[in-house]
């Protein structure tokens, strides 16, 4: 079977979902697959997937924390990305895959080709806990890299045929001993200078810094890491709590190890917001919506423990269903998947 599976690169999160799924098909000969990249600059590659095809595709622009529009509407080549649908050949493939890629999902709409969505975005199909309000904005999420059969990804089902997250921390050795003043610090769409000067007052504890502004230094107990997935899974292993904004991927990764979480929405992003506010539903993390000095430092002084969930490997069972082109319903898998014996719902 002839795969194109197309891979939505703006944020880390879907390259380590792609780079699992890769792995995981990699037990099938029989399947095929082409990786096709947007929404990042191709020299960034997609992680450990070394042989793909790119396109320049969409993505957003951020500053301070919040959604730059008009960055973004300049930013983005529209010519090109109706260009890149009209051009794109998927006569070879026999499924399409999209893990929020709009180049694949719009040209696979516009050729009556059914497609598959594979990741996190795809749960908002359903009428998840979120704080916006606004319909267009709800919409426009949904229609960025539409698909036919919508394989959501959540860290609860919310009582929807949603599956489990796809976590890959992919650990050979043993786990690391937990360092109880180590923190991880993961804010890439915020000011790197006031993050530093906001967590610079608080000299008990350790801060690991990783952030796409910065280089490798070590002051004191601030140590800023430009974004690199090996040194930043290893010091997030030892680490005992975790400031990130409220990306999906990162955030799985800390359920499924017990670390405690403060995220901050990056303002404007819808997927954050609504992960803000499942987070809060489901108390499995701290929200804030604004770096606050005050509230930061009552956080980390309160050292309240982390909520430890164990998820199935659901990598491993998609891409079984893959192999078996797709045929048992996405309410099967996911019913499968959350009554299983190691998953904590």
């Amino acid at each position: 079977m002839k795969i194109l599976y197309g891979v939505q690169g703006t944020g880390n999160g879907h390259i380590t979902r792609a780079c699992a799924m890769a792995r995981t098909l990699a037990a099938y000969p029989e399947l095929d697959v082409t990786w096709l990249l947007s929404g990042r600059p191709r020299e960034k590659g997609c992680g450990d997937i070394q042989n793909f095809q790119w396109r320049e595709g969409l993505t957003f622009m951020s500053s301070k924390g919040k959604i730059n529009i008009w960055n973004t509407l300049r930013k983005n080549n529209f010519m090109q990305f109706l260009r890149d649908i009209n051009e794109l050949d998927l006569t070879p493939y026999d499924l399409v895959i999209s893990d929020y890629e709009p180049v694949i999902s719009h040209a696979a709409r516009k050729r009556g080709v059914p497609v598959v969505g594979i990741g996190h975005q795809y749960a908002f199909c359903h009428a998840l806990p979120t704080r916006v309000k606004n319909p267009l904005l709800r919409s426009m999420m949904q229609g960025f890299a539409p698909a036919n059969i919508n394989v959501g990804l959540h860290w609860h089902h919310f009582g929807f045929p949603i599956l489990p997250p796809i976590v890959d921390l992919h650990i050979d050795t043993e786990l690391p001993v937990r360092q109880p003043h180590k923190v991880v610090v993961y804010l890439p769409f915020e000011n790197s200078l006031e993050v530093l000067a906001i967590l610079g007052r608080y000299s008990n504890f350790e801060f690991y810094i990783y952030h796409p502004d910065v280089q490798h230094t070590d002051n004191g107990n601030m140590h800023q890491r430009p974004i690199s997935r090996t040194g930043f899974k290893q010091d997030l292993l030892s680490s005992s709590r975790v400031i990130t904004n409220s990306g999906f991927e990162l955030i799985s990764e800390c359920l499924q190890l017990g670390i405690a979480v403060l995220s901050k929405p990056l303002h404007g992003q819808v997927e954050q917001l609504a992960n803000a506010a499942a987070l809060e539903h489901l108390g499995y993390a701290d929200v804030i919506h604004d770096l606050d000095a005050k509230v930061i430092a009552a956080w980390l002084h309160a050292r309240k423990p982390g909520i430890q969930l164990t998820y199935p490997d659901v990598s491993t069972r998609l891409a079984a269903w893959i192999a078996g082109s797709c045929k048992e319903s996405v309410a099967d898998l996911a019913q499968i998947l959350w009554t299983g014996p190691a998953v904590n719902t």
